[in-house]
């Protein structure tokens, strides 16, 4: 009887705690196009301090990612050569990695020749504050601070249609 008795608690513990976590999981926000893009602050590699505000009257394409992530390695050359092709334009590239290695990041950054602005945000807080869990994940934010596209995985930056859209945000 008492053995039974552990177990119906046990139970309704498993069912409570299961039920708190649901609970908890629908209060993430998931950013998607048409929102406005959620603020953050992050100091680059350069030094700088930027925040999505900061932006305002230009195209802001910010790309999460990391060093041991297959599809972002495969997206980087593209991402790089996009950033050479519209940085005059109005255009600003930011890269922002969840890789907690800071040598294994900055080994990186020196194989490829990143050369758009990039970030380390170890503790993935910035995107989550957008929603993001898996890697890449991009979002191309307009001049007004909203969503105006969600590339899931990995993309090819230099594709025709890639560029035509980016041209008419300008």
């Amino acid at each position: 009887m008492k053995r039974e008795s552990v177990l119906q608690l046990l139970i309704l513990a498993a069912t409570a705690a299961l039920g708190y976590f649901f609970w908890e999981s629908t209060k993430v926000t998931i950013v998607t196009v048409g929102d406005t893009a959620p603020d953050f602050e992050v100091r680059t590699e350069s030094g700088l301090t930027l925040t999505r505000s900061q932006f305002g009257g230009k195209v802001l394409v910010v790309n999460f990612w990391a060093t041991w992530c297959p599809p972002c390695v495969e997206e980087i050359p593209s991402l790089e050569q996009f950033h050479k092709m519209f940085k005059d334009s109005g255009v600003v590239v930011l890269g922002i990695s969840v890789d907690k290695n800071e040598a294994k990041y900055k080994n990186f950054l020196k194989r490829f020749n990143v050369s758009f602005a990039t970030a380390r945000d170890p503790e993935a807080t910035i995107p989550v504050s957008f929603g993001t869990w898996r890697y890449p994940e991009t979002y191309v934010i307009n001049r007004e601070g909203k969503v105006v596209q969600k590339i899931i995985s990995n993309a090819n930056f230099t594709d025709e249609s890639m560029i035509r859209f980016i041209k008419s945000l300008l």
